[in-house]
């Protein structure tokens, strides 16, 4: 990086990296309260990361050399920013008030987002009220989302983590081109009861339009053409191969092409989530994610949530040399929440090319996994406590529980608190010795177990506690990671969002495909390929 601040975090970095966090907590009695910020229903405390306030106002004037305000400007007001593909990246228009004003290529599109959300609400209320009724007759029971990506990912997600607000409809979601998958669901449904949700932009993608073609296979075996009508909308921006299909026009919900997959869960692809959770739980989910937009744009950076996360992660990233971050919600609905964030940060940020086109010299894109808290605790936390990998960590916890079970809930909570102060003091030499001086062990013994139960401690962690998971809470909770990986190409000085690298494997699958069908011998390939090929073919 070239700016006079990173020289100047460089300097710093030297200086504070090996301090430990309680020798920052020591020094400073106010610490926690000076890094945490209160914001609505949201409690983050970014104390127990390794930075002192100087850290953070180097990281805020790195925020200003990049002149991140004016990116942010431009996100919001439908500049080309997604230049590689000449688009705007509007998705938190998808969720601004019937009020707002944004423009592309001259038009507000703020009157069109309000006729698809109509479009969807009409749609929903007609299908959870039985109005809208199935070819025979029959109310609509199970409703399947056919997509991939992001056509599959944010839907499921939601509508795993929100299950606790479904209604009385059954939803599934196929995504995987394998046919085990699609055969799994279909087996347990009734096709005079199902409605199908297909999910494509272009109705072109192969893993979808595979499925969907099955599917409407398995259905026509037990019903006549003409039922295709009542039982499969899509959501697509190609009207005539849509119609081809099967599907009424009246049932297509239109996309435009500002919208990426990985953030389009507020848009018309969200419709399985209105169907499952009813429109107004689906009208909150927008709402909270616009809240979070309105702090993003307008809080100073060093009180601003989404800022300081993504800065934390470039000074992991970029100058600790972490490689990855673990995201931990202590709750079970949340058990998607990070399969879900892997697409939006590792194929928004998984880039090796600047703005400029030049190969960059510095890490960018994080790796980004985790599980619910405490299963979590039992799989993968060895590595975080004592492996050798630091790994900055985000805690996700809520006060309240949805079923209001406080012994359980307190339990959970206990261990969410107790692990980030763990993850942050360790256990030292002279702890573990006087802990081992009341066991009855020999002296040898105790020597020999004394170097495996000291723990370094010094990990980073954050924690994010809200009040309670809400449709609304859970918006704002997306919208903040989803302006975290805003924050961090503008800094990497990369496009964030295309997806290049998403395509060369698929031109590649297309021609092998078509050697697969033809039953030709494999020649157009490395060794290695053509011999998996002809293996797999000789079976």
């Amino acid at each position: 990086m070239t700016t006079k601040t990173w020289s100047k975090l460089l300097s710093h970095f030297s200086e504070i990296k090996d301090i430990h966090l309680k020798e920052l907590f020591k020094s400073n009695p106010k610490r926690a309260e000076e890094l945490t910020i209160i914001w609505d229903d949201f409690y983050a405390d970014f104390s127990k990361n390794r930075m002192t306030s100087k850290t953070l106002s180097l990281l805020v004037e790195l925020a200003n050399e990049v002149n991140l305000k004016d990116a942010i400007s431009k996100y919001f007001e439908g500049d080309i920013i997604n230049q590689t593909e000449g688009r705007a990246v509007l998705h938190t228009a998808l969720r601004a008030p019937k009020s707002a004003e944004v423009f592309v290529n001259g038009e507000n599109v703020i009157p069109g987002v309000y006729d698809v959300k109509n479009k969807i609400k009409d749609f929903t209320n007609a299908v959870t009220s039985g109005s809208h009724k199935g070819f025979t007759g029959k109310p609509i029971t199970d409703v399947v989302n056919i997509g991939i990506g992001g056509s599959d990912l944010g839907p499921a997600m939601v509508v795993d983590s929100l299950q606790f607000y479904k209604n009385h409809l059954h939803t599934h979601f196929v995504s995987n081109v394998d046919g085990d998958h699609y055969q799994e669901i279909v087996k347990h449904l009734n096709p005079e009861t199902t409605l199908f949700v297909i999910v494509s932009k272009t109705f072109t993608t192969q893993e979808t339009l595979s499925n969907a073609n099955s599917i409407r296979d398995w259905f026509l075996q037990s019903m006549p053409s003409e039922a295709v009508a009542n039982h499969f909308v899509a959501v697509s921006t190609n009207v005539s191969v849509v119609k081809d299909f099967g599907i009424d026009e009246a049932n297509i919900f239109p996309m435009k092409d500002w919208v990426g997959g990985r953030f389009s869960l507020w848009s018309a692809v969200g419709l399985s989530i209105s169907l499952a959770l009813g429109y107004d739980n689906f009208e909150s989910l927008l709402s909270g994610a616009h809240k979070m937009d309105e702090h993003f744009r307008t809080a100073d950076f060093n009180k601003n949530i989404p800022v300081i996360a993504a800065l934390l992660t470039i000074w992991y990233n970029n100058f600790f040399n972490a490689e990855s971050e673990a995201i931990i919600p202590y709750t079970q609905y949340l058990n998607q929440f990070a399969t879900y964030l892997q697409q939006g940060i590792m194929e928004s940020n998984g880039k090796s090319v600047d703005r400029d086109g030049n190969h960059v010299n510095y890490q960018t894109g994080t790796l980004i996994w985790g599980e619910p808290g405490t299963n979590s605790q039992h799989a993968f936390f060895q590595l975080i406590h004592q492996g050798t990998k630091l790994i900055p960590t985000d805690f996700i916890g809520f006060v309240k529980s949805l079923h209001g079970n406080k012994d359980h809930h307190d339990k959970l909570m206990s261990n969410y608190f107790a692990q980030t102060e763990a993850l942050m003091n360790g256990k030292t030499k002279d702890e573990v010795l006087e802990e081992l001086s009341s066991a009855n062990l020999s002296s040898e013994e105790k020597d020999m177990l004394l170097p495996f139960k000291i723990f370094e401690g010094n990990k980073p962690t954050t924690s994010i506690l809200i009040q309670k998971l809400t449709p609304e809470s859970l918006g704002k909770l997306i919208a903040m990671y989803e302006h975290k990986i805003f924050v961090q190409g503008v800094v990497w000085n990369i496009f964030s969002y295309d997806q290049f690298g998403v395509e060369l494997g698929k031109k590649l699958a297309k021609t092998i495909l078509e050697e697969l069908k033809l039953n030709k011998t494999a020649s157009s390939h490395d060794s290695s390929t053509e011999r998996l090929i002809n293996f797999y073919k000789e079976d």
